[in-house]
């Protein structure tokens, strides 16, 4: 499997894989997700053969990005690497994929000396989430809650 940064050529794929994770991802359409790659910091992408298994798109803070939870960071913190979402292929999962993508991540925000933010849904659960995001180091740091919908807020410390 090869890691890549992504193109708009790859958005149709990572909109299908995107599907798949609902709702821990949060739906979106071909040209949100286009306007959030856009304004991407990293945007990586995992490839078998040349199809997009897994994705990952991370903002600085600060930009037009218009998310709730992306706006709890930025009233929080000046510096982060914002993990908007991460989604690997329903048939391509527990094979270390996300744990590759998030590993170039974190290689990426220590290098630029930014801890990464993240938040997983609460409601509707989402346990394995946050497992997953609790074996790469990161900690719970708080709650939002969004009348039916909560997330429980992580971040990962610079190393």
């Amino acid at each position: 499997m090869q890691c890549r940064q992504l193109t708009i050529e790859d958005m149709e794929a990572a909109l299908e894989i995107n599907e798949q994770g609902l709702p821990g991802t949060g739906r979106v359409s071909l040209e949100e997700l286009t306007d959030i790659f856009s304004l991407s910091e990293l945007a990586i992408g995992v490839f078998e053969q040349g199809i997009l298994r897994g994705f990952v798109l991370c903002l600085l803070p600060h930009t037009r990005y218009g998310s709730l939870n992306y706006a709890w960071f930025n009233q929080r913190y000046d510096s982060f690497l914002y993990v908007d979402r991460i989604a690997v292929d329903h048939n391509h999962r527990d094979k270390g994929i996300g744990s590759r993508l998030y590993q170039k991540v974190i290689e990426h925000a220590a290098k630029h000396t930014r801890p990464v933010t993240a938040e997983v849904s609460l409601r509707p659960p989402n346990p394995g989430s946050i497992r997953f995001h609790l074996r790469h180091g990161f900690t719970e740091i708080g709650t939002f809650e969004q009348g039916e919908k909560a997330v429980t807020m992580m971040l990962r410390s610079i190393d």
